[in-house]
């Protein structure tokens, strides 16, 4: 399964008219769901090694991105947001470069960049302005969230506030932030390799924050995404249909990986 699918990923490589899934002129967020980002992330999923060479040669790719006072430039042309120096930070934390100066900068840039409400927001309306659109983004701040898990920055109470943003989320369920992130049928249904804002994701970054674990949300959406489990596995209910061909996310069936995480989840509630 794993030789099998890190070739599928790897035959993409060159879709976007480039090498390293991306372009010539270095656009390293384009091509879902196999961008250059994502197919890193998809390969240390299965199991890949983050030394190995065509991985390094992503984080190479991902620092040449790399602007004052911290952000991450992943198209030539346009602004930076949180939505993708969030990802690339995360990306190359896992590819083992977590001590770089550059990402302690990262760091500490979106520590002092985080909206009032404790999470991560940007001036990019999509959809117009309106009340909603004064809340930080949901699923940056689920990102967010993942990042500074992986590291030793600062301590897990600094994200108080923004675990307390994503529960209440669990309770309004309505679509916030500037590009409205709500809960509804897409995001009850499990979602794998973890791409979007889903129950899955939601309850698997939560799970890292004693706060989230305490909390009547949190076990009551806990329980929601037990009563999806067949044997104790964690069948795939969405994954975008041209990954259909990787072994370890059918739709439909159970995924060992998916599983892997969810026992982490259950690893962590043990604490």
């Amino acid at each position: 399964m794993k030789e099998a699918d890190i070739q599928i990923i790897l035959d993409h490589r060159y879709d976007q008219g480039w090498d390293y899934w991306t372009t010539e002129d270095r656009r390293l967020g384009k091509g879902a769901p196999f961008s250059c980002l994502e197919a890193a992330e998809y390969l240390l999923e299965v199991g890949m090694e983050p030394q190995t060479a065509i991985l390094q040669k992503v984080a190479e790719l991902l620092w040449e991105s790399w602007r004052e006072p911290g952000e991450f430039k992943l198209y030539p042309k346009g602004a930076t947001f949180p939505c993708q120096t969030i990802p690339a930070a995360t990306l190359l934390v896992r590819l083992g470069h977590g001590e770089d100066s550059r990402m302690k900068q990262t760091l500490a840039h979106l520590l002092d960049t985080r909206h009032e409400d404790g999470g991560w927001w940007c001036k990019k309306f999509y959809f117009g302005k309106g009340p909603e659109t004064e809340f930080s983004n949901p699923l940056p701040t689920l990102n967010g969230l993942e990042l500074f898990r992986r590291t030793n920055f600062v301590e897990e109470a600094e994200f108080d506030e923004a675990v307390e943003f994503l529960l209440s989320h669990w309770e309004t369920k309505l679509p916030l932030g500037p590009c409205h992130y709500g809960i509804g049928t897409l995001f009850m249904q499990v979602e794998y390799p973890f791409r979007g804002y889903d129950l899955f994701y939601y309850l698997y970054v939560l799970s890292f924050y004693e706060k989230a674990r305490n909390d009547d949300r949190f076990k009551e959406a806990f329980e929601t995404l037990q009563g999806k489990l067949v044997d104790h596995q964690i069948i795939v209910e969405r994954v975008v249909p041209k990954l259909r061909k990787l072994s370890f996310c059918q739709k439909g069936q159970p995924s060992e990986l998916a599983t892997k995480r969810y026992q982490e989840i259950l690893r962590n509630l043990e604490k």
